[in-house]
């Protein structure tokens, strides 16, 4: 087929039935974006089959690894410096995705992969929706956490088709969904497989079939009063979960879809409130900070590693097993206690139970119980994570060594010892590498990779793509006490403890940082990640002489937090906090961070960490400081500017 017109980033041609295909394909692009660029052509595409009318029109991608990622973020740099400039991209796709939907021709998208943003937007202009059966689909509104809204009208066309309760979740939280979520909803109408796909779509877009809108209670509930309703109880649980209305985004979204029917440009102050919002600004940094870590995955070729080997089956061994296996990976799990692996196996049941019925077997297949430690030969990478003990570990790696591959990695999981004295019995030093998840391994996304001096570059950017392999982000760091993230979190947790010994009471510490924006106080966190590891890492890093007194009490009565049922907090039957977050005052916070701040500050002045914006991007990451101030030395720059 030749194509009907000269583009850039499009194709257009058509088959003997008078179908018309329309691919998408970005040069230069690994993912395809909706730039300015792009949205002019599929204009020019538009007007042109006004006139050469096809019998229907299907729309997808050229790329292996999507659909479309969504608006190209690096133009929205512009809306700081001219707040006109998001009004005009808001109006230029809203305007064209308006005349999308109502052509006169049946359109089809043909999905694959990521289809996030405006490419979903674009994909619910279509008539109809069919996604290939590929592995990790993903389709989602994900502008909610870039301090923005969908607005080329998926805030209009999203709760008509899935119904209102379901794309206000999507809406309000970014929550993407797979192939099994997206079928059950109705947001697409076929999941194929891709021998299928090409000739499923040519069929459905000619059937003539009416376009799928969501019935009963979802439908209903797009009508007054019931719109009025849902949209009130919506506001009170993001008054909730956000009392100070630090992200604004969700009750704008809200707005637009009860009072607005979608259409946010109908209240102009809506659009000025999100762009010119310092959360929105800082939110887009979060997004690119983002990008800069995924880059880093680039680097190696993830296709080599194939198989993973973990040593030690506890919380933290036993998450990371079951994270890999749920990405695709085969796992072995070791442990010289039986009942460590049957505890690693019964945690990873649950996890994987929570998924559509093929994913889960594919992950209980992947995740083999290994005791004896046979998968060590065959590994593409063996993760060491037993107890913090440097004559443990040692003994461990003179075991193991001989039996490892040339080509494999050998990794440790440790949080604390260094690399320079973990590594003095190995004979190859140079593939010995840090991985440092973090706890919990399947909802915290960022990976320290942790780096010496004499460790080969080419095992460096493999364990950088491992990481990205398994969808975490990885983050460069330097040997050094702490790391990054551990060594900011201690000063932290210790500055909330003395406020403990001066008669402050717990709750109001941890409401503090609520209200700063904190996900979890920095108390529950100690009795979260348990007082007897707090302990250590406090000694480790600053001395017994700076230990808390209140901590080392808890701990000598055996009080090590949740893992006990009590620390701080008694865990059983714990309620929420009576302390309103207005009531506690700012100064408490700002003491809380100032030390967390100046620890980042020292752990870039040591050069442990490329620049400031990674030592950001590392923290929010690893910690979830609360991204709508855009990191501890961003913050630190708007309340000490020089």
């Amino acid at each position: 087929m030749i194509s009907e017109l000269t583009l850039k980033n499009w194709i257009l041609s058509r088959d003997e039935k008078n179908i018309a295909y329309l691919v998408i394909d970005c040069p230069g692009r690994s993912m395809n974006a909706l730039s300015a660029e792009v949205m002019d052509e599929l204009t020019q595409i538009v007007d042109y089959l006004d006139k050469h009318q096809p019998a229907g029109l299907i729309i997808r991608s050229g790329k292996e690894n999507g659909f479309i990622a969504g608006a190209d973020v690096n133009e929205f740099s512009a809306f700081e410096q001219e707040p006109k400039a998001g009004e005009v991209l808001i109006q230029r796709g809203w305007d064209l995705f308006n005349r999308l939907a109502k052509v006169p021709y049946p359109t089809l998208a043909l999905i694959h992969g990521v289809c996030l943003g405006g490419g979903l937007e674009l994909v619910l202009a279509c008539r109809y929706r069919v996604l290939v059966d590929t592995p990790k689909p993903s389709l989602g509104l994900p502008e909610v956490m870039l301090g923005i809204y969908p607005g080329w009208g998926g805030v209009k066309r999203l709760p008509d088709i899935v119904g209102a309760k379901t794309a206000i979740d999507m809406m309000l939280t970014g929550r993407r969904l797979d192939a099994r979520k997206a079928k059950s909803t109705g947001l697409v109408d076929y999941v194929v497989a891709p021998r299928v796909a090409l000739q499923t779509a040519q069929q459905v877009v000619l059937s003539g079939k009416m376009p799928h809108q969501a019935k009963g209670i979802g439908k209903l509930l797009n009508t007054y009063p019931f719109k009025k309703i849902l949209a009130h109880m919506a506001r009170q649980q993001v008054q909730k979960k956000d009392p100070l209305g630090h992200y604004p985004a969700p009750l704008a979204i809200l707005d637009i879809w009860e009072k607005h029917s979608g259409n946010g440009l109908e209240d102009s102050s809506i659009i000025q409130q999100l762009l010119l919002s310092p959360t929105t600004k800082n939110l887009l940094r979060v997004f690119h900070l983002q990008e800069r870590l995924k880059s880093y995955s680039k680097k190696g070729d993830a296709n080599t590693i194939k198989h993973v080997h973990v040593i030690g089956a506890g919380i933290m061994g036993g998450g990371i097993a079951t994270w890999c296996a749920l990405q695709g990976l085969k796992v072995t799990i070791q442990d010289t206690n039986y009942k460590h692996i049957a505890n690693a196996l019964k945690q990873a049941s649950s996890l994987f139970a929570r998924k559509d019925k093929h994913t889960a077997q594919q992950a209980r297949d992947n995740f083999i119980p290994d005791p004896q430690g046979l998968g060590i030969e065959r590994a593409d990478i063996i993760i060491e994570a037993i107890f913090e003990n440097l004559d443990a570990k040692h003994a461990l790696y003179r075991e193991i060594e001989s039996r490892i591959k040339p080509s494999a990695i050998l990794a440790t999981n440790t949080s604390s010892l260094s690399l320079a004295d973990l590594r003095k019995p190995l004979a190859h030093p140079e593939r010995f590498i840090g991985v440092h998840f973090f706890n919990p391994v399947a909802k915290m996304p960022l990976v320290e990779v942790i780096t010496a001096e004499g460790i080969n570059e080419d095992i460096i950017h493999q364990a950088c793509a491992f990481v990205g392999r398994i969808g975490k982000l990885p983050l460069l760091v330097k040997d050094s006490p702490g790391f990054l993230v551990n060594a900011v979190l201690v000063p932290y947790m210790l500055e909330a403890m003395r406020c403990v010994d001066e008669g402050i009471e717990p709750e109001v510490i941890d409401t503090a940082m609520l209200k700063f924006g904190m996900p979890m106080g920095p108390i529950e966190l100690a009795d979260t990640v348990g007082l007897d590891i707090a302990i250590a890492a406090g000694t480790q890093l600053s001395g017994t002489s700076q230990v808390p007194s209140c901590l080392t009490q808890l701990v000598d009565q055996h009080k090590l937090g949740k893992k006990t049922g009590e620390g701080f907090y008694q865990w059983k039957n714990r309620k929420t906090s009576q302390f309103s977050q207005k009531d506690i005052p700012d100064h408490l916070a700002l003491r809380l961070i100032t030390p967390f701040m100046n620890q980042a500050q020292a752990q870039l002045d040591k050069g442990i960490i490329e620049d400031a914006d990674l030592v950001d991007a590392g923290i929010i990451f690893g910690t979830g400081f609360a991204p709508f101030r855009g990191g501890p030395l961003n913050y630190r720059k708007t309340i000490y500017p020089q």
